[in-house]
């Protein structure tokens, strides 16, 4: 047990070592989303620095507007390249089921920058959140 736990402090040392070495990167994104006939208003969208193996990386995080409209940006250092996603969390067309849909979308790695300040903005353009999504799930505690 004494062995397992020294191996977790190691790897969270090790983590925060690259992190704290590692590159400036930065992303932004935008789009408008949709539920049927009219905006999805009030929809919670996080940008996070996906990571293999320690937990995601919390970018930035915002609602849409009343017109559906959301932009985020965000910085995160790396050592390697960062894999910039966006999970959108939302009740469109969902019935009275439990927690909400969660939609995630990968952003091109075009659209990270090395610098502290996007250079280009990925622009998601509209979704309709009504339809079904490969890979969608559930999630409660967003």
């Amino acid at each position: 047990m004494t062995f397992l736990f020294d191996c977790l402090i190691l790897l969270n040392i090790l983590i925060a070592t690259c992190q704290a070495i590692g590159r400036t990167q930065s992303t932004a994104i935008e789009g408008v989303l949709l539920c049927e006939d009219g905006p999805a208003k009030g929809v919670l969208i996080k940008l996070y620095d996906h990571d293999t193996v320690s937990p995601d990386e919390l970018m930035d995080s915002a609602k849409t507007d009343a017109d559906g409209h959301f932009r985020l940006s965000g910085t995160a250092d790396e050592i390697s390249g960062i894999e910039p996603k966006i999970n959108i969390y939302h009740d469109c067309d969902d019935g009275i089921l439990p927690c909400q849909r969660r939609i995630t979308i990968f952003v091109p790695s075009k659209y990270v920058s090395n610098t502290k300040q996007p250079s280009e903005t990925f622009n998601l353009g509209r979704l309709q959140l009504a339809g079904k999504y490969a890979g969608e799930s559930r999630d409660c505690l967003h």
